[in-house]
């Protein structure tokens, strides 16, 4: 099985209910089912972006936006979540972002200018998906693929600032 980046978009009271369900559970189960319209599997494509904006020159704080979307903050109390209910353990334990980072990250999300962030990805999808570390194996456009995953994340930001939503980020 592939390990896909994943993100949901939860209300802060959602959290406190998945935190006191770990505390009454026998095996600290935190009851963790966010809606699946709430939740997001970015797959490797973040990933790729990030490859590609790294090995391109692309601006810092771009690359630091990126990176903090999909791996949230340090020091979120969501140790609760360390459970195999929410996430299969190969990977660091679920982060959090609080509303007031999840608002920082949309606006910062709204101001990348992703035609001229993948100007430099090379045209070949070979070259493209090597550049992003998918391999020999990838299958299809690779701008595309960018594309799509990075305007989803950007909405998916956008609905959990609107509606004053934490995000919890983990690999699964």
């Amino acid at each position: 099985m592939a390990l896909t980046q994943q993100l949901a978009r939860v209300a802060p009271e959602y959290l406190i209910r998945c935190r006191a369900s770990a505390l009454d559970s026998p095996d600290a189960s935190p009851n963790w089912s966010p809606p699946a319209g709430n939740c997001l599997d970015t797959g490797w494509a973040t990933w790729g972006l990030l490859r590609h904006c790294r090995r391109s020159g692309a601006d810092p704080g771009t690359v630091t936006l990126l990176d903090r979307a999909i791996s949230g903050d340090p020091g979120g109390d969501v140790g609760f979540l360390d459970h195999d209910e929410v996430y299969d353990g190969f990977a660091d334990p679920p982060r959090l972002l609080a509303p007031v980072a999840v608002a920082d990250i949309a606006h910062g999300l709204d101001a990348i200018d992703l035609n001229t962030l993948l100007a430099d990805l090379p045209h070949s999808p070979a070259a493209a998906a090597a550049v992003c570390g998918f391999g020999p194996g990838f299958d299809g456009d690779v701008r595309i693929h960018l594309v799509e995953r990075f305007y989803a994340l950007r909405e998916f930001y956008r609905g959990a600032a609107r509606r004053g939503q934490c995000v919890v980020a983990w690999i699964d």
